[in-house]
Parts: structure tokens; C-alpha cells; sequence
């Protein structure tokens, strides 16, 4: 086994029963809540057990576990990489090709994480009934720290969705406080500072490591950085305030000096089950293989056909244009004459991120030679008419997919879903950094460290700031290709009006007199709209609009 920290998979397992157990015993003793459309309705019930379940550690180590197990894992069937120029879904039907593409979506049937405040209802309770209680300081100073990490979290992923919204810390209950339960939204910035605010309070009382799953002094301020880099981007900082740049590196900068993290030695394995909470994960959602909490990854977004037999259903497809963004082994751009780029055999001496991220024509996948090539009778021939039968771009995904379990339901993968990582805080330090005083030798060491993982020379030097930004942007959607990561950096670097609307594109390999040539073609489902003037802010769901009217509509929904 490669290098990990100390924690075992065994542990892990151990965890997640005792997290299963903690689930039952909510719903027996009446803390489970109602659906998350429903979560201001809801009375609260937490008072019949108070003598019991705020009485110990361990019950109340239940109800937190139960709050982790609400962290929201990657939806493996329709991941947000299809929502970016990273991937199509190979699946029609599906709703980032039909809906979220072509931009038709409405508060009535938009993307939707409003449900999250029933999370956050979850986390106020704790706080509230743990600060109350007689449990041990030292194990309250610790549980809290990471319900306000948790609670910090759900704020994030609502914050870069929908920009300012309500923000509760304490318990509704509309029995005994009536309308007042309903709250206007917060402003962009009092969402941020309240994010960016509670992890500055609460990092000093988290341990620099802990059990697999858990909420670390790094985890905290790895959270920050994320938020304070989103803020200073194009979105939030049109202004380019210089200032916000600065905090955002010297966060990043501060994860950096932990000395807790590094690069895990093999990209292409860190994503299997042996590797979960290895040296370079910071914060990560558990699995556990053969229950309902599985990582399902593998069989629901890996190749397709396999020696004639459907083994995945190969909802990922890597577009062409991510595939052109990989360089070759020797570092240099596809588009560099110097880089010995072969268009006739495309694929010869790329850099290893791409054999270890994409299946394409002539690879290997479970011992078998995958040919998508039109007119030989594959069944993985690139599929031009959006038929569902094969890869809508000439590609499967590779990346993450365990062969252990590349057969259609197959639920035994116990592989965790890393949210942060330590390669993602040396880029996002770099690009801070970058934007706030130039390409300094800072800048070039955290960029060249993620490079030589992959066997990369390093950057060029001499590169001015424009150079810089463009190599760090690459490098992060490499880096992170199909890690839910990229949908975000276009929407924050103000890029999906230009990256979302037209054509994605497939590779199409037809034979012309005797010679196999690859064609570029727009993808069967590939074609995207994106409005500038609404799509960076998701719509308000209606159903929330309903209930509360003192909240307002993004712009233009």
C-alpha cells in the first residue's frame, strides 16, 4: 500500500456502522428531519430526548455523525463536470444535457441545494443543545469546531450557487415563533464573512489530524481559502481589489505551512478505497461498499462496453476539448510545434495525467483493446446520433473508475470522494499569488511541486503575469478534471459565457483510403447556451419563494 496516514480502512468501516447505528437511533427517538423543502415546518422534536441524547459523548457523537452523513458526495449520475466543458453525460435524457445546457432551467425545476438548510437546522441543534449541556469542555470545544465546520460548508456550496442567503444559527421552530422564522437573504458579503468568519474561529480547536472523514484544523482554513479565492475572482471582485488576492494566498499559504500535507506519489491510484484519507487529502466524504453509503462511481460513470458486454454506463464522457488541454510528456502544449504533437496518432507521448484520466481508442480497460473507430462493428464506435449506445465524444472516463468493480451494479467500492486535497490548495495558492504580486518564485515552486507528481518539467521561466494565470488555469483543470472542481472555476473566473455556449466536441476516427484520420466534431449533446446576464446565479427554488416571502429572485429568473 502507497503512503497514507495512520488511519486504517477497517477504521473506517467501524465508523460508518457506528454512523448507521447513530441513523436508527435518530429516527426511533424522533430527531430525524423532514424533507429538506419542508425543513421551516418542522417542530421541533428534540426535546423528548434531551435526558438522553445530550446526556453522553456518544450520543451525542451519534447526532454528529449523522450531520457528516448529510454531506452531499458526488452525484455519480450526473456529476457537475457534465455541467462544465469538461464532460457529457453519456446517458440522453439526462438533466445537464437536457435542462441545465441549453439553459431552460427556472426557480420551478432549476438546480437545487436549498434543501441544505435542513443540514444546517441539524448543526444549530447541536450547537444549541451541546453549549447547554454537561458533557466533558474538552470534547464540546472539539464537536462544536466541527459542527460549525459542517455548518460552514453547507453555507459555502449555497453561497457560490445562489450568492447571499438567509443565515440561521439558531433553531426554528414555527410552533412557538411563528412567521418570524422566515429571514430575508444576507448580502454576497455577509454570506461570505459568516463562512469565512466561523473558520477563522473554529480553527484553532480543531486537531491538525483525525479520523478519517473528520473536520481538521486544515480542513478549516483549506474551506477559507476556497471562499476567499471565489471571492477575489472575476465574479465576486470585479474591481480585481488586489487585497482580496492577498488573502486568499496567504490562507492557501497558511495550509501550506501546516507541514500536515503532500502530494500522495501515484495521481492515478489515489482515488482507490486502499488510499482513502492518504497524505494529501484534507477533507473527505466516506463510502462504505455493500450498503447504501457505496461509491457507485465506477459502474455508473465508467466505460461502457467491454469485449462485447455492458460493464458501465458510461455517464462521463471526456470531451475533446479537455483532451487537447493535456500536454505532452515533454510539458509543451499540443498546439507548440516544438512539442512532437502527431495528429495522426494523437495519443503517443502524452503526459501521464491523460492515460491515467481517459479511455480512448487503443487503451486497455479490464484486459481488453477499446476501439471506438467508426465503421469496424464496436459497439464503442463514437456515437454521433445521441442514441445512449456508446461515448457521445470518443472517450470513456478513467480517472477515479476501480476495475475491481467495473460491472453494471456493482455496490462493493468503499472509495471515498475527496472535497479538498493538497494539490488543489498549491494551485489555488498560486493563482492567488499570481494575481496579487505577479510570478514570483512562490508562485513557480507550488505549480512545478503538481507538475513533477506527473513526471512534468517545470514551467518555463520568465513567464509574465498573463502567461502565469493561463498555465495555473490549465494546470488546475488537469489537475482536477473530474472532481466537480471546474463547473466552479468557470463561473467564478467569469468563463462559462465564452466556455458554455456553442459545441462541445467528440473525436470521430474514420478510415479515408486506407488511412485512420481524427476528425473534430461538435458531440451528439454537446451544444451549451449560457447567459451572462442570470446563469452565474442559480434561481431561488420556487417552492422556497413560496413560503418566504421576504426573499428575493436572482436577477433575471
Amino acid at each position: 500500500m502507497l503512503l497514507s496516514k495512520s488511519y486504517k480502512i477497517n477504521f473506517m468501516r467501524n465508523q460508518y456502522l457506528k454512523l448507521l447505528i447513530g441513523i436508527i437511533a435518530l429516527v426511533l427517538t424522533g430527531i430525524c428531519f423532514s424533507s429538506c423543502k419542508k425543513y421551516l415546518d418542522v417542530t421541533a422534536k428534540d426535546q423528548v430526548t434531551d435526558a438522553t441524547l445530550w446526556s453522553s459523548t456518544e450520543t451525542g457523537d451519534l447526532f454528529l455523525n449523522n450531520i457528516y452523513a448529510g454531506i452531499p458526495s458526488q452525484n455519480t449520475d450526473d456529476p457537475l463536470d457534465n455541467y462544465s466543458d469538461n464532460s457529457i453525460n453519456g446517458q440522453a435524457g439526462k438533466y445537464s444535457g437536457d435542462v441545465y445546457a441549453n439553459s431552460s432551467y427556472t426557480p420551478s425545476n432549476g438546480p437545487d441545494r436549498w434543501g441544505l438548510y435542513g443540514n444546517i437546522r441539524a448543526c444549530n441543534i447541536f450547537i444549541d443543545k451541546v453549549n447547554a449541556s454537561k458533557l466533558p469542555d474538552d470534547w464540546k470545544t472539539l464537536r462544536l469546531a466541527e459542527a460549525r465546520y459542517l455548518r460552514a460548508y453547507f453555507y459555502s456550496l449555497l453561497w457560490t450557487y445562489y450568492g447571499g442567503v438567509p443565515i440561521i444559527t439558531d433553531v426554528l421552530d414555527r410552533n412557538s415563533q411563528g412567521d418570524s422564522i422566515f429571514r430575508a437573504r444576507s448580502t454576497d458579503a455577509e454570506t461570505f464573512d459568516f463562512i469565512t468568519s466561523e473558520c477563522k474561529a473554529i480553527a484553532g480547536d480543531l486537531p491538525l489530524e483525525a479520523a478519517a472523514g473528520r473536520a481538521t484544523r486544515g480542513a478549516a482554513l483549506t474551506l477559507e481559502g476556497w471562499c476567499e479565492l471565489f471571492n477575489a475572482s472575476a465574479l465576486k471582485n470585479p474591481d480585481n481589489d488586489k487585497a482580496r488576492w492577498a488573502l486568499a494566498a496567504a490562507t492557501n499559504k497558511a495550509v501550506m505551512d501546516l507541514k500536515v500535507y503532500s502530494l500522495f506519489p501515484d495521481y492515478g491510484q489515489m482515488f482507490m478505497e486502499e488510499n482513502n484519507n492518504n497524505v494529501e487529502v484534507i477533507f473527505e466524504r466516506e463510502h462504505l461498499g455493500g450498503t447504501a453509503l457505496a461509491n457507485t462511481r465506477t459502474y455508473v460513470d465508467g466505460p461502457r462496453w467491454v469485449n462485447g458486454n455492458l460493464q458501465s454506463w458510461g455517464q462521463v464522457d471526456p470531451t475533446q476539448d479537455i483532451v487537447d488541454e493535456y500536454e505532452m510528456a515533454n510539458g509543451l502544449p499540443i498546439t507548440d510545434p516544438a512539442s512532437g504533437y502527431d495528429p495522426d496518432h494523437p495519443y503517443e507521448n502524452r503526459e501521464q495525467r491523460f492515460y491515467q484520466s481517459v479511455v480512448y481508442d487503443g487503451s486497455v480497460w479490464l484486459d481488453f483493446t477499446m476501439v471506438m473507430k467508426q465503421g469496424v462493428g464496436s459497439r464503442n464506435e463514437t456515437d454521433l446520433s445521441n442514441s445512449s449506445t456508446s461515448t457521445k465524444t470518443g472517450y470513456y472516463l478513467r480517472k477515479g473508475m476501480d476495475p475491481r468493480y467495473a460491472a453494471v451494479y456493482n455496490d462493493q467500492n468503499s472509495a471515498s470522494f475527496i472535497i479538498f486535497r493538497y494539490a488543489e490548495v498549491l494551485l489555488s495558492y498560486a493563482e492567488a499569488q499570481n494575481e496579487a504580486v505577479g510570478p514570483d518564485g512562490s508562485v513557480y515552486d507550488a505549480v512545478n511541486q503538481v507538475r513533477a507528481r506527473s513526471a512534468l518539467p517545470p514551467l518555463p521561466t520568465g513567464l509574465d503575469q498573463d502567461d502565469m494565470r493561463a498555465a495555473i488555469r490549465r494546470e488546475r483543470r488537469i489537475e482536477l478534471a473530474f472532481e466537480d472542481k471546474r463547473w466552479y472555476d468557470l463561473i467564478r473566473w467569469k468563463l462559462a459565457e465564452k466556455n458554455l455556449n456553442g459545441s462541445l466536441h467528440a473525436i470521430v476516427i474514420q478510415n479515408e483510403n486506407g488511412k485512420w484520420v481524427y476528425n473534430t466534431k461538435p458531440a451528439a449533446g454537446g451544444q451549451r447556451t449560457f447567459y451572462a446576464n442570470k446563469n452565474y446565479l442559480m434561481p431561488i427554488p420556487q417552492y422556497a419563494m413560496d413560503k418566504n416571502e421576504k426573499l428575493t429572485q436572482n436577477p433575471n429568473y
